[in-house]
């Protein structure tokens, strides 16, 4: 489909006395996995977060799923049916993976009300979870960690995901899992825009993609495209994906 679930018309985010979002347009087209890539610094975990209503834009327009959600709140954002992973993962530490799991579920009050088949489908994507189902969060690895994160944006079903450096600091084949993984979400009804500094990573995930530098949009298209042209790669983000092979 054609249609955009989530586009940003001119968005400018202040923090405090810095401004670092520079007038953002932002087209994410339903049910594709957009990339959203650019150098450190360019502004696209301000993007995700302001998104998400953790900073509120000071000017522009936030548009999702036919509605306006630039002034609303996280909570109500969320209630719409967007989830965000954030780099830091966000999880629990002290709790264990069941209940981190249920703390995600807003609509359950126990394990027993999650829907079971779903939770066997998250099982079947990241197996680890149901291996440590009651462990402590905290003393899972860096890998189960964010597949634990992963699992709770997706234990109720999300219109949109919103997912900063899910690959950041994992082992090669922890990342190859979450490839798998990304790869069956994209068979569903969920559209993702991730944030990803391994362009490995992005090339073989992404649909389309969006290039950020200082603050704005530099570049839009499909993920093929640029993975093809290692000039386009260079100028953009300063090294060629080939390099990451």
């Amino acid at each position: 489909m054609s249609e955009n679930i989530l586009s940003l018309k001119g968005v400018h985010t202040h923090i405090g006395a810095y401004h670092i979002l520079h007038g953002v347009d932002l087209d994410v087209p339903r049910g594709q996995l957009t990339m959203l890539l650019g150098r450190n610094g360019a502004g696209k975990t301000t993007t995700l977060r302001t998104i998400m209503g953790l900073w509120q834009a000071s000017q522009g327009s936030i548009r999702f799923d036919g509605r306006d959600i630039t002034r609303r709140g996280t909570p109500d954002i969320a209630q719409l049916g967007i989830a965000y992973v954030p780099e830091n993962m966000g999880i629990f530490a002290d709790l264990s993976v069941r209940e981190n799991m249920l703390l995600a579920a807003r609509g359950a009050r126990s394990i027993a009300d999650i829907d079971t088949a779903r939770l066997e489908w998250i099982f079947g994507l990241f197996p680890a979870m149901k291996k440590f189902w009651l462990h402590p969060a905290g003393k899972l690895s860096g890998g189960q960690k964010q597949m634990l994160a992963v699992s709770r944006a997706i234990v109720e079903p999300r219109k949109l995901l919103l997912i900063d450096e899910p690959s950041k600091g994992l082992a090669p084949a922890i990342i190859a899992n979450m490839i798998t993984a990304f790869r069956e979400l994209k068979q569903t009804d969920t559209t993702i825009l991730l944030v990803e500094q391994n362009f490995n990573f992005a090339r073989q995930l992404g649909d389309s993609v969006a290039v950020m530098d200082d603050g704005r949009i530099v570049h839009r298209g499909p993920m093929a495209e640029l993975a093809e042209n290692e000039e386009l790669q260079t100028r953009l983000l300063g090294l060629s994906l080939a390099a990451h092979q």
